[in-house]
C-alpha cells in the first residue's frame, strides 16, 4: 500500500515540475518561430500532455481493453474541461485575449461531435482511424503554414512579456516537460490503480475515474502552472488542443490496431452512449461558450465546473456501480 502511494506522490511531482517546463519552452518556441501562445499551447503543450492518453489507449487496447481505453479518452475529455479549466479558476482568473483560439476550439467542437455521431454506430474502425488521423494532421498543417493573423509583428509584440530563451535551453525545457509527463502519469496512474485494487474498486470504472484524472494530471499541471505565470491563452488552448488530440491522436491510432493485431472491430460500451458522452458534449459546449464568447472564467465558474465534475462522478456510481438507469433518479 505504501509503495502505491509513495509512486501516486512521485508522478504528482513528475507531473507539475514537467508542466511547468513544459509551459516555459512551449512560449519560448512560439515567441522564436513567429506564433502566438494559442499555436504553441494548441499544438505543442495539447499534443504533450495527451501522449499519456495515447499510451494508455494503445496499451490497453491491445491488451484485450479496449473499454478501458474508450473510457480513457471520454473520461479524459470530461475532465479536462470541468478539473482542467475549473480548478485553475478557483486561485485566480482566467481570461482571454490571443489570437487563434477561436479557430482551435471550432476544429475541436467539429471533431467532438464527428465523434459523438459517428462512434456509437460505426465503432472504431481502420477506415475512421484513417479519417480521424488526416483530419488531425490537416488541421496541424493548416495551424502551422496559415497562422490566425498575416501580422506575426504584432502578435509577438502582443503577447511577449520578455525575451525568448536560447535554443538549447526551449528544446531542453520542451524536452523535459514532454517526457516527464508522461513519466508522471505513468507513475501517478500506476499508484492510483495499487490503492484502487487495495480497496476492491471495480476495474470497469478505471478507464472513466482514475485512468482519466490519471491521464489529466498533465494538463491540469500546465494550467495550474499557466495560471500562476498568468498565460491564460495557455490553459484554454490546451483544453482544445488537447481534447482535439485525445479523439482524433489517440482515438484514430486506436481505431487503426486491427491492421496489426486480431482485434476485429472497437465498439464503444452501450452506457457510453447512454450517460458519458453526453457529459463529454455538454461539457465541451460550456468550455466553446466561454471561449468564443471571451467570458472571464472566475472563481464562482469555477466552483460551478468543480461541482459538475463531482456530480458526473456521482452518476457513474449510479449508473456503473448502482447498475440504475435515468428513470431512477426521480423515483
Amino acid at each position: 500500500m505504501l509503495i502505491f502511494l509513495a509512486m501516486l506522490i512521485a508522478g504528482l511531482v513528475f507531473l507539475v515540475l514537467s508542466g511547468d517546463w513544459l509551459i516555459q519552452g512551449a512560449v519560448s518556441a512560439a515567441l522564436k518561430l513567429g506564433v502566438s501562445r494559442i499555436l504553441a499551447s494548441v499544438l505543442i503543450v495539447g499534443f504533450g500532455t495527451s501522449v499519456p492518453e495515447m499510451l494508455v489507449a494503445v496499451d490497453a487496447t491491445l491488451k484485450g481493453a479496449p473499454g478501458l481505453a474508450l473510457g480513457n479518452i471520454v473520461g479524459s475529455n470530461i475532465a479536462n474541461v470541468l478539473l482542467v479549466l475549473g480548478v485553475p479558476a478557483l486561485f485566480l482568473t482566467i481570461r482571454t485575449a490571443g489570437r487563434g483560439l477561436g479557430r482551435s476550439v471550432i476544429v475541436t467542437a467539429i471533431a467532438t461531435i464527428i465523434w459523438l455521431a459517428i462512434t456509437p454506430y460505426s465503432g472504431l474502425t481502420p477506415t475512421i482511424g484513417a479519417i480521424f488521423l488526416g483530419a488531425l494532421i490537416a488541421y496541424v498543417l493548416s495551424t502551422l503554414f496559415r497562422p490566425p493573423s498575416d501580422n506575426l509583428d504584432d502578435l509577438i509584440e502582443d503577447e511577449a512579456v520578455g525575451p525568448p530563451m536560447g535554443w538549447m535551453k526551449t528544446a531542453m525545457f520542451i524536452l523535459l516537460g514532454i517526457v516527464g509527463l508522461p513519466l508522471g502519469a505513468h507513475l501517478a496512474i500506476n499508484g492510483a490503480l495499487g490503492i484502487s485494487a487495495a480497496f476492491g474498486i471495480q476495474t470497469e470504472l478505471v478507464g472513466l475515474t482514475i485512468l482519466a484524472i490519471g491521464t489529466s494530471l498533465p494538463e491540469l499541471a500546465a494550467a495550474l502552472a499557466a495560471t500562476f505565470r498568468r498565460e491564460n491563452d495557455m490553459i484554454l488552448g490546451n483544453v482544445a488542443g488537447s481534447n482535439l488530440f485525445n479523439l482524433f491522436g489517440a482515438g484514430g491510432i486506436i481505431a487503426m490496431l486491427p491492421l496489426v493485431s486480431d482485434i476485429q472491430r472497437i465498439d464503444l460500451p452501450q452506457l457510453f452512449l447512454t450517460f458519458d458522452h453526453w457529459v463529454m458534449g455538454a461539457s465541451f459546449a460550456i468550455f466553446a461558450i466561454y471561449a468564443l464568447t471571451r467570458r472571464p472564467i472566475g472563481r464562482l465558474s469555477g466552483i460551478i465546473l468543480v461541482a459538475l465534475y463531482v456530480a458526473y462522478l456521482a452518476g457513474l456510481y449510479h449508473f456503473y456501480l448502482l447498475g440504475l438507469g435515468w428513470s431512477d433518479l426521480w423515483s
